[in-house]
Order: C-alpha cells, then structure tokens, then sequence
C-alpha cells in the first residue's frame, strides 16, 4: 500500500505531498498522523530550510474523508474526541512549523483542506482552486481548523464563510487573503519555486524569529508585545548570522546561508 505522504528533497528543500489523488487527497486519520509526523521530522532536519506542501492528483484537498464522516455518526464520544484530537495535533504541526511553509493550491479545496492552506506561510493557488469551509452544510462545524483559519481571515471574513458554508473561487480567496498569489494552472510550479528562491535569499535562523515574532503578535497583549521587541532584536544582532549578514552586505558577497 503507497505512503499516504511523499516525501521529495532536494537540496535544502522539502516537498510534501498529499498522497491519495483518487481521493481527492480527502484528510483521514491515518494520513494527518503521517503529516504531523513527517512535519515533525523536517522541523528537525537542519539541511532543510524550505517545504512546500502539495496534493497528488486534480486537487489539493476536498476536505475530510466521506468514509470517516459517515463512520463517526455511529461512534461514541469517547471515540469521536480521539478522532478529532488527532487532527489538532496534525494541524498543530502545522501551525507551529518553525520554518518557510508555502502551500502549492489546486482543484477542491474545501473544509480541512483550507485549514491546511491557513497553515502555509504562502499559498500559491491555481485560478481553477475552489475553496469553501462547508461543515455547517453537514450539520458539523470547522472546530479544529477556526484558530488557523481566523488568524489568516480575520473575523470578518472568517464569520462570513463559516457561517454559510458557500464556495467560492480563487480571485475571492486571494482578496480576503487565504492565499497570496494566483496563477494560471500552467504557472502554478514556476510560482511555487519563485517564492522558494526568495525564501531561500532569507537568513534561517532570522526567519524563524520572524514566525515566533508573529505568534507573539497573535497571542499577546500590546504591551506585552512591544516589550519583547528590544530584547529580540539585541538577540538577533548578537548572534553569528547576523554579524555574517552585514559583513557580506558591506563586503558585497554573499551570506553564508545562500551558498
């Protein structure tokens, strides 16, 4: 039986993808425990600086698997929050990748599938993408997804499309901000690898002050925040990619992590 994730390296990038093309790479316990687990081990993998998280097949990911759906009316609570706690730790593995996410976006894209879109630095999305947060036309709701989907969304928007449960296309999900580019399907790659050769030009330790930065952000209150900024810029500076940044600014060569 093939992995439900693939896994593609090369040089300091990783290219993750969902593996069940005939399902329309629909979200199953089973594969978001070998996502949580493969995010684990890149996040501790020091040659990988980048990973782009893609879907095998005509789309991205329709949301959750039908199979599991139907199965989880007859289960019992008890059963049901064991369910529901695996996907929150794969989310969670998402949501806390310590290092450049960026999300290669096509075909369906529908409840879990967005949540995996709101948990990508960038998304890059194909002009035929269809997105929609659907749980409420079943009778469920996007409990698991919402922190990440709200974050990225906003209130406004996050109300609006949790609410009705309606479709909508590419051009919209990049107006109210769930992905950052869209493309014609023919460009989708030389987009993606666009935005990894600019994410590549990025310090890596840098990069990963600057997410830890925008938790803070999230998660803090004003005063709080501001007050650790000083403390985390004197710490950046002091550190060895730092002085190595400015030494190759000034010695007009390039950093040591570029090479």
């Amino acid at each position: 039986m093939p992995s439900l994730i693939e896994t593609q390296r090369d040089g300091a990038v990783a290219r993750i993808w969902l593996n069940r093309p005939d399902q329309h790479n629909a979200l199953s316990p089973e594969l978001g425990s070998e996502l949580a687990s493969t995010l684990h081990e890149l996040a501790h993998d020091d040659a990988v600086r980048v990973v782009v998280l893609g879907g095998h097949g005509p789309s991205f990911c329709a949301g959750a698997d039908i199979g599991a759906m139907k199965a989880s009316a007859h289960l019992s609570f008890e059963e049901n929050l064991a369910e529901a706690e695996k996907l929150a730790r794969m989310f969670a593995a998402l949501g806390d990748f310590p290092k450049p996410l960026v999300g290669r976006v096509q075909g369906n894209v529908f409840g879990g599938g967005v949540g995996l879109v709101c948990g990508c630095d960038i998304a890059v999305a194909a002009e035929d993408a269809r997105f929609g947060i659907t749980e409420v036309r079943l009778g469920i709701l996007p409990a698991v997804i919402s922190p990440y989907v709200i974050r990225r969304l906003g209130d406004r928007n996050a109300r609006e499309y949790m609410l009705t449960g309606e479709r909508f296309d590419a051009a919209t999900a990049e107006r109210i901000g769930l992905v950052s580019h869209v493309v014609p399907i023919a460009g989708l790659d030389a987009k993606v690898e666009e935005r990894v050769h600019q994410l590549l030009a990025g310090a890596p330790h840098a990069q990963r002050r600057v997410k830890t930065l925008l938790e803070l952000w999230g998660d803090s209150p004003w005063e709080e925040y501001r007050a650790a900024l000083p403390r985390t810029l004197a710490e950046v500076r002091s550190g060895d990619e730092a002085k190595d940044g400015l030494a190759a600014f000034f010695e007009k060569r390039k950093p040591r992590w570029q090479h």
